[in-house]
């Protein structure tokens, strides 16, 4: 990244005022939610990410919030409930981006499992060999599954469906399969526009202050020594609590202090994007969730006209990058040909991949795919000054997550909770219509001389921050011919307002180009040309930025952008 001759606002706030009540170290979801919690309490705080916002483990979700209906096995009670209590919660408080998704579980047998899974449970946690899940043990779990839901319903409750009638909603699906398990958990189709949201809603509170491209990077007794990216300056940052949520990257922050941990075993987790129309229609706009015979939860989602698959557990070392391998794909395809084995996926229908390592705690002999998504808070000390690392965690609890950590940060600085997270709207969320004539409403009051239809597509991109770009955006603007969707405009008011610094922060966080496989060399220089004026660069920053953007995309995401930007790269270790 090219140095910058003059500091970015929000570094330099942090320069002109380098003290804080709380100084959190890392910018994904969990780091967000908790600098909102606190924002929200009125704590002067501050958040700093070493590259752009949820663009490490918080970028390679399943796009799901979920209870994790398999943990019930595990005997991960509390967790359960708590993540179905957060999904319903998220699904009211942010339902511009989570609705309710229906997830079918396709069943071989009847009374699998019903022996193995209580053995396992009592005596084995996880380390037993995997058994296949019968319709009985899992009809047993999909109605404890429910239970924990007693809100009022804000998805609804399961059903299960014989042989004949699976076939009938799924002809596509292998006519093996005795059974078929709908429930409801919900979908999270642009998880880092709703982080930037919930980031959003803090910076907007008192003295919170946040930078991404600012890297922890040493201290000096109980100061810690930040690292602009982009202009390499370092400076000192004062805290009275530190909060590290650095995800996989706990310890090695951690160790960048001065006080090594050995706190996290994370995990490995791939997914491939798939432009195949008959694949997409054979789901019926449900997610097939599906159990491999070793373990493994592999989901087939219908998610903006894609199909995406996924995911892996692998062990990963967080020292070294990750990329979605051959073998992974292999495996995605052996396993969509076992729930759709007349459906033929080739490696061209492929137009993005991504992974990520799971914020896992260390599991030394247990089998990944059965390490816990809880989470706990481990104190250290700084030279007299708390250390909270986060441990664990996953996307769906963020909120409650956060609350506790927020808690913990409060009782150390002395301070009381003034402001509940549990009810609050976030960020777009907030007035967001609940049907159709109050959709039609709010398109009417907020459109202005835009086309309805165009403010309705807004709403449903943004949520009601889209109130903010139907008064800023001009009438007439100008399409872009190879991002379609989107105008020059409204690329370059996020490059203007949403802390963009490279072009990978638009095609990736800010919008969901490169998602849907809209990736070629024109799709690069139109969007870089649209943001260039917002941002400052010239032609050879654009020039930079579109070979930087070129690489990271064929090596990290196995784009090809020399074959129509559609066909994932081929080839021994890529």
């Amino acid at each position: 990244m090219s140095n910058a001759t003059q500091l970015r606002p929000n570094v330099q706030a942090l320069r002109e005022r380098p003290e804080a009540d709380v100084l959190i170290i890392g910018g994904g979801i969990n780091g967000v939610a908790t600098f909102r919690d606190l924002a929200l309490q009125g704590v002067d705080v501050v958040l700093v990410e070493r590259g752009d916002y949820v663009s490490g483990a918080s970028s390679a979700s399943s796009h799901m919030v979920h209870g994790g209906v398999r943990y019930l096995e595990n005997g991960e009670f509390r967790l359960v409930q708590e993540a179905v209590v957060e999904r319903n919660a998220l699904v009211r408080n942010a339902p511009h981006f989570v609705k309710p998704l229906p997830t079918t579980i396709p069943i071989h047998k009847t009374f699998s499992g019903i022996l193995a899974a209580p053995f396992r449970l009592l005596f084995t946690h996880g380390r037993g060999k995997p058994r296949e899940r019968g319709a009985l043990l899992i009809k047993l779990g999909l109605t404890m599954y429910d239970t924990f839901s007693r809100d009022g319903g804000t998805v609804p409750r399961h059903t299960f469906h014989g042989r004949r009638a699976s076939r009938v909603r799924f002809p596509d699906l292998d006519p093996r399969f005795a059974y078929t398990a709908t429930y409801y958990d919900a979908s999270m189709h642009d998880p880092e526009r709703l982080a930037l949201d919930v980031l959003r809603d803090g910076q907007q509170e008192g003295a919170a202050r946040s930078a991404n491209y600012v890297s922890a990077v040493g201290a000096h007794g109980s100061a810690v020594t930040l690292r602009d990216e982009v202009s390499g300056e370092e400076f000192d940052v004062t805290a009275k609590v530190i909060v590290n949520t650095s995800g996989p990257w706990t310890d090695l922050t951690n160790t960048a202090l001065g006080e090594p941990t050995r706190f996290m075993g994370g995990t490995k987790g791939s997914h491939i994007v798939l432009e195949n129309d008959t694949l997409l229609a054979a789901t019926r706009g449900n997610e097939i969730f599906f159990e491999a015979s070793d373990g493994r939860i592999v989901l087939i989602y219908p998610l903006k006209g894609r199909v995406m698959v996924g995911t892996t557990d692998i062990d990963a070392d967080p020292t070294r990058p990750v990329v979605c391998t051959d073998d992974e794909i292999e495996y995605f395809f052996d396993l969509i040909a076992q729930v759709f084995p007349d459906i033929s996926v080739t490696r061209d229908q492929i137009v993005y991949t991504f992974s990520g390592i799971r914020p896992l705690p260390r599991h030394d002999d247990l089998a990944p795919g059965f390490v816990s998504r809880d989470y706990r808070v481990e104190r250290g000390d700084l030279h007299g000054t708390p250390v909270l690392s986060l441990v664990g965690g996953k996307w769906t609890t963020f909120r409650a997550l956060s609350e506790h950590v927020a808690n913990d940060a409060l009782t150390l600085l002395g301070r009381p909770r003034v402001q509940s997270t549990a009810n609050l709207a976030i960020g777009g969320g907030a007035g967001y219509p609940k049907d159709v004539d109050a959709r039609a409403r709010w398109v009417a009051a907020h459109r202005g001389a835009h086309e309805a239809a165009f403010a309705d597509r807004m709403l449903e991109r943004y949520g009601t921050y889209a109130a903010k770009l139907l008064t800023a955006l001009p009438v007439t603007q100008q399409p872009l011919q190879h991002a379609p969707g989107y105008s020059r405009e409204e690329i370059a008011f996020l490059a203007e307002r949403e802390e963009v610094v490279t072009l990978m922060d638009l095609l990736l966080r800010r919008t969901s180009v490169a998602f849907v496989g809209n990736m070629t060399p024109e799709t690069l220089e139109e969007i870089a040309d649209a943001a260039a004026p917002a941002l400052g660069w010239d032609q050879d920053r654009v020039r930079n930025e579109i070979e930087a953007t070129t690489s990271s995309l064929r090596d990290a995401h196995r784009v090809d952008l020399e074959h129509a930007g559609v066909a994932a790269l081929a080839g021994p270790g890529r």
